[in-house]
């Protein structure tokens, strides 16, 4: 039996509070800073444009020269050269004036539009000056950003490192995926793979070990090997039965801050730390397992990793009532069918296919025994 169960939301706090955004920092080439994290104030070292630029096809003018001109009463000029888009403006011209609006005629130009100085002309720093900031500390880079930084001629950045996770799975029965057929007891190991997949997915670096057996002093020292790591994830193990050894060994080896939560599917997790490093005992059943890392582990490698976007809601209605166990958290597979939400499973803590089933999750919360067919609820999508 578990000795004490504690609260979904209490679980989540302790766990996030016992993780700190990562302060290591890297020199990156922009073009590998997708989703990275600036760990410092980019400053522009040039003016953008760094010319006068001309931003429509046309013809080159003196703008004073253009003074009256209109449709029934053009101006015309002897002195223009014609110019493209993105061209520097030549020296003594100071406006545009676009194709639309002039007619070449021979050597003179006929303009039918008077333009004021600096007309369709992108001027010397218009978008950013030097010394410019560009984008402060704690911005997560997006492919434009990007693309903004290699337009001023950088070629790297320092961004936050990316926290590393350990991922250690256990389990005598276990075997590495597709590495031979599956004797009777045996079950390939995939919720190392999942957890390695959303880590990364995550903004952070993953690091799994092999598979290690049932066994309290391998376990240990696959833990003790992940010392460096800002993290470290066993999967498996994490129950009361016999051979349930992960929560035990932790509390050996370090502090065991909770065993056992208050979530269905999930139950069988436990939090802890080994000087100082977060320890995250998650239970080998796999929908069980992906519960946890979506309630407890994502909002904590978030945190480490400098990115603060939450786990994005729809709001729903919900076409079949959900059954669900009062003082528990449920997360609840469902599928998304014209905007309505159809519950897939409750239960079922190994049925993986049931995750393929379904778009994405519903939360009852522990104050609730079940939702009613029709209620308006809030949908989160599996990423």
């Amino acid at each position: 039996m578990f000795k004490h169960l504690c609260g979904a939301k209490e679980a989540r706090k302790l766990l996030i509070d016992l993780c700190a955004p990562v302060r290591r920092t890297e020199m990156l080439p922009i073009a590998e800073c997708i989703d990275r994290v600036v760990s410092k104030d980019i400053v522009s070292p040039v003016d953008l444009p760094s010319f006068n630029r001309a931003a429509m096809d046309g013809f080159s003018v003196r703008s004073a020269n253009t003074r009256g001109a209109s449709s029934s009463a053009p101006v015309y000029l002897q002195n223009f050269a014609p110019i493209r888009t993105g061209m520097a403006v030549p020296e003594g011209f100071d406006a545009v004036v676009m194709m639309e609006d002039s007619v070449l005629r021979g050597s003179t130009l006929e303009i039918a539009a008077e333009v004021h100085p600096h007309r369709n002309v992108s001027c010397i720093g218009e978008d950013i000056h030097s010394e410019d900031i560009v984008f402060k500390e704690g911005h997560r880079l997006r492919p434009p950003d990007i693309s903004l930084l290699a337009s001023l001629g950088l070629r790297e950045i320092m961004a936050y490192a990316r926290p590393k996770i350990a991922i250690i799975p256990t389990g005598s029965e276990l075997v590495p995926v597709a590495a031979r057929s599956l004797e009777p007891g045996e079950a390939y190991e995939t919720n190392g793979l999942m957890a390695k997949l959303y880590v990364e997915k995550w903004g952070c670096k993953a690091l799994k070990s092999d598979i290690v057996p049932d066994d309290p002093m391998k376990i240990r020292q696959a833990m003790d090997s992940a010392q460096d790591a800002d993290m470290i994830i066993i999967i498996g193990g994490t129950s009361v039965g016999e051979k349930d050894y992960a929560p035990n060994v932790l509390a050996e080896a370090g502090k065991l801050l909770i065993h056992g939560v208050r979530v269905q599917p999930g139950k069988p997790t436990a939090f802890g730390t080994i000087r100082a490093t977060p320890v995250v005992c998650l239970p080998g059943y796999p929908v069980a397992a992906l519960s946890d890392l979506y309630l407890f582990v994502r909002p904590a490698l978030k945190k480490m990793a400098h990115l603060n976007d939450s786990l994005p809601k729809i709001t729903v209605r919900l076409a079949r009532k959900i059954a669900s166990r009062p003082g528990y958290v449920s997360v609840v597979r469902v599928a998304l069918r014209d905007g309505v939400a159809e519950p897939i499973m409750v239960s079922g803590a190994g049925i993986m296919s049931s995750v393929a089933k379904a778009d994405g999750f519903v939360i009852v919360p522990e104050e609730r025994e079940g939702i009613e067919a029709g209620e308006m609820v809030e949908f989160r999508p599996f990423e």
